[in-house]
């Protein structure tokens, strides 16, 4: 990626910005002109400096490629999304609005799976074969699966999501040894872990910049990207495959006669719970007002 380690974000605390510049890390503020036109610096994103009243600032904001807003981050390559066997329970559900939300905002989903020593990665899996989301089983412990991951993070900025309990410090643990996560006990009522993380923060990994965030929730999903019922089909890639094959135009893939997806659907061709996810989104998005949107 071109200017990849210079003149980016690495995070921001209480108002203020810390820079990768070729002069090492620079503390900043953003100049006023952000606020008036209602735009968050975040991490991720490149930026021009100047010097103001001996101060640095922020002066601009490069083109973004993306921006998340839970996690906010921008510019967003890699989007690996970890997902634990048991405690807490995959949601194929939780996933898929993950993988469409990473496409709809133009990166790569990635679904790492944890604790496949106490049940099969295969269930989960399974789900994904007829798409074309890649799937890796990882293992901090033993390694497993570690060095396909960072292969991954050469030349991009790469976010670990997943809900708490997962393993994900664990796992970043792993692929930056020379770095301590802090990781909660998995609390047996909740069903989830105590992640200590507060802010997003990138750190130089692998050829590429790898961030640590605070654990995802359904809740902050609903935050995170909303997208309209219209472009469901295209961030589902397996559903995407039968774009413009139905019968007739702007098909919705639910009830409609003469629907290639659910044609594809009944030949075995996409997985049940990937489309039972796709028609679930699509009913929820189709309930939101278009002044929430």
């Amino acid at each position: 990626m071109k200017n990849m380690f210079e003149n980016y974000i690495i995070k921001g605390i209480g108002g203020f910005y810390y820079v990768k510049t070729a002069d090492g890390v620079l503390e900043c503020k953003p100049k006023g002109i952000f606020r008036k036109r209602k735009i968050t610096p975040v991490a991720g994103d490149f930026v021009r400096l100047e010097r103001e009243a001996g101060a640095n600032t922020i002066a601009e904001i490069l083109q973004r490629k993306n921006v998340f807003v839970r996690p906010p981050i921008a510019n967003v390559d890699n989007f690996f999304i970890v997902v634990s066997t048991v405690q807490p329970v995959p949601s194929t559900l939780v996933i898929d609005k993950l993988t469409a939300i990473a496409v709809d905002k133009g990166a790569t989903p990635i679904i790492l799976i944890t604790k496949s020593d106490l049940s099969p990665a295969k269930n989960i899996a399974d789900c994904y074969t007829k798409s074309t989301i890649k799937v890796i089983e990882v293992n901090a412990q033993s390694g497993c699966g570690v060095e396909d991951v960072t292969a991954m993070m050469k030349d991009k900025i790469s976010v670990f999501c997943g809900n708490s309990g997962v393993g994900k410090s664990t796992l970043l643990s792993a692929v930056l040894p020379d770095l301590t996560f802090e990781t909660g006990e998995i609390s047996q009522k909740l069903g989830r872990g105590r992640h200590t993380t507060r802010e997003v923060e990138l750190f130089e990994a692998h050829g590429g910049l790898v961030a640590d965030t605070p654990g995802f929730a359904s809740l902050d999903m609903d935050r995170a990207c909303f997208i309209p019922k219209e472009n469901l089909q295209y961030d589902f890639p397996d559903i995407a495959a039968y774009f413009g094959k139905c019968k007739f135009t702007g098909c919705s893939h639910i009830s409609e006669k003469g629907c290639a997806v659910r044609a594809a659907l009944d030949a075995g061709e996409i997985d049940k719970t990937r489309y039972a996810s796709y028609t679930t989104l699509y009913e929820e998005a189709e309930k939101v007002p278009d002044w929430q949107r």
